[in-house]
């Protein structure tokens, strides 16, 4: 693709402006994705008394669609990339009420809702959406005098975690958390008010340990594994083992044949298995450049809103990804949530795909500070 510098055309515009190098890096990371689904995928269905590519094809079909939000959405400026991130923010929370009363429940948990044989996963959906809705918030309220935006945007903090809290999800809710409140520090937010809030969020920890027992035995089977059932942690880590440096090969692991969560949560101890050491670092290498890079461009950056949103949705990206292969890896306790673009699942491929798109949208080149708005 190319187009001449003079060119004024919306796609030129884009082209010359976004970020190609991040792009590039996500696209591999879906490449990656893709691999890895046709390497997981097939012993979970067999389990499931499935056609052997059932789950591939299904993860395979949204791909492109995926690739084309990424698109679509990163050709926005930003007014429209903020009148998008509320009308999702607003959807998405009436998607994540109807859970509590048409959700089907899994685990214990009430946390998908089916539309049209699609299962999805509405609080996906709140995690890029209440980030850049907060960020305008935080950033109109420095701008316009008598417009309260921090309240208005805790209220729609408040709401969230009430709900993630009642579904219960709690890791989704320590995300929700830790990206809004990072934006809010970003914004300004008084050193006392960052100790004192610091000091809820470790009650709020413990009290998650208190109050919910599932949240206590992945603690208490993290800290310590006789506890209880570790069986997943243990097969992940015999999956690094068994593939070294260099792994057994395509379709050569063992471990995936009898590790309930390979395709989703467990996939990157499929591809430690399979690909080894070298693809692990890889792997490890594109979120990590995705991140940096992200945020060597807010150094530029003159408009608060974008850099606090670009930054909300890159500690979201970071966290999100740090998780899964940490507690893959028995560094942190176990938490269901999968490794952006690279685990099975349609919610979470296509919620990334927006918020990603809305990050390579908001970091795009602008002239000018208040651009866009």
């Amino acid at each position: 693709m190319s187009f001449a510098r003079a060119d004024n055309s919306l796609v030129a515009r884009w082209w010359w402006t976004v970020d190609r190098w991040t792009l590039a890096a996500l696209a591999l990371l879906v490449g990656v994705g893709a691999v890895l689904a046709m390497a997981a995928t097939p012993p979970v269905a067999e389990r499931l008394g499935l056609d052997p590519f059932y789950f591939f094809r299904r993860q395979a079909a949204l791909i492109p669609l995926a690739l084309a939000i990424i698109l679509a959405v990163s050709l926005l400026d930003l007014a429209a990339i903020r009148r998008l991130a509320l009308l999702g923010l607003v959807v998405s929370i009436a998607m994540l009420g109807a859970t509590f009363f048409i959700g089907a429940e899994i685990k214990g948990a009430r946390r998908w809702i089916n539309l049209g044989g699609l299962s999805l996963q509405p609080s996906e959906f709140v995690k890029p959406c209440l980030a850049v809705t907060a960020a305008w918030l935080f950033a109109v309220q420095r701008r316009r005098e008598g417009v309260p935006g921090d309240a208005i945007a805790i209220a729609l903090y408040a709401v969230v975690l009430a709900m993630l809290a009642l579904q219960p999800d709690v890791g989704m809710a320590l995300v929700v958390t830790a990206v809004f409140f990072a934006q809010y520090f970003l914004a300004g937010l008084r050193m006392l008010w960052v100790l004192l809030l610091g000091g809820v969020g470790v009650g709020g920890v413990v009290g998650a340990y208190l109050v919910f027992p599932h949240v206590a035995s992945r603690i208490n089977r993290f800290l310590d594994p006789s506890s209880g059932d570790t069986y997943q942690v243990a097969r992940a880590l015999e999956a690094f083992g068994n593939g070294g440096l260099a792994g057994r090969g395509p379709g050569e692991g063992t471990v995936k044949s009898v590790l309930p969560d390979a395709h989703s949560d467990f996939v990157f101890a499929v591809a430690g298995e399979e690909f080894g050491l070298l693809a692990c670092l890889l792997i490890v290498a594109l979120f990590a450049f995705v991140v940096l890079r992200g945020l060597a461009r807010l150094l530029a950056e003159q408009n608060l809103f974008p850099l606090l949103a670009t930054a909300g949705l890159l500690v979201q990206f970071g966290l999100q990804a740090l998780v899964n292969m940490g507690s893959t890896l028995h560094l942190l306790p176990t938490k269901g949530m999968t490794l952006p673009f690279v685990s099975y699942g349609g919610s979470s491929l296509l919620a990334l795909a927006l918020g990603m798109g809305f990050m390579l949208a908001l970091s795009r080149k602008r002239f000018g500070p208040g651009e866009g708005e």
